[in-house]
């Protein structure tokens, strides 16, 4: 069932980035339910076999297809000192072309919110899709009374851009989110990736 993925490792000073394996099982299960009430007030609905083995197989396979086919990059977060798996970011919905855009996604575990971990993997990704894969926009989207991951996207040099109106389904409801923006070449949201 699994694809021939070369590997991928993003360094930040705390963490670093890579593809999920079937190792992450446990963890990722662990680490979810301790935060699921953290957690659903942001995502959406989760299915009913959410933690299932199989569900996790084939988000595996979905990570290294969309991978191999440069169609995204969804990654773990894993903390260097311990190899605690802290959470995801995920560079989805690659357009390639005259857009050269990507939109962001990412989660935390309860543990480890407002630490720093989450900026750190933001910028580390950011700078990877710059320099790397060549990409000239990161778009990213967040509730507006989510402080938190505003201060996170604000910190990694996006800028405020609108709202849009009924954007996703978080907790069962359409909801509003507020729009952010880093672009490659903007003077203020500057990175190493020039």
């Amino acid at each position: 069932m699994f694809l021939r993925t070369k590997k991928i490792r993003i360094e930040a000073e705390r963490i670093y980035l890579r593809l999920p394996e079937m190792a992450d099982h446990h963890p990722w299960v662990h680490l979810r339910q301790d935060s699921a009430e953290f957690l659903r007030q942001w995502e959406p609905d989760w299915a009913s076999n959410h933690f299932s083995k199989r569900a996790f197989q084939n988000r595996i396979y979905w990570a290294r297809k969309t991978f191999d086919a440069g169609d995204g990059l969804p990654l773990f977060i894993v903390r260097k000192q311990d190899q605690a798996l802290v959470g995801a970011i995920t560079l989805d919905n690659i357009r390639r072309g005259p857009s050269q855009a990507a939109t962001l996604g990412y989660w935390v575990g309860q543990e480890f919110a407002r630490k720093g971990y989450m900026s750190e993997a933001v910028k580390a990704c950011v700078n990877y899709a710059f320099a790397k894969l060549d990409l000239s926009r990161i778009e990213a989207a967040t509730l507006p009374e989510n402080t938190p991951s505003r201060g996170v996207l604000e910190k990694s040099g996006f800028k405020y851009e609108g709202v849009a109106q009924s954007y996703l389904q978080i907790n069962g409801r359409w909801r509003t989110h507020v729009l952010y923006a880093s672009l490659r070449h903007d003077r203020l949201g500057r990175t190493d990736a020039g």
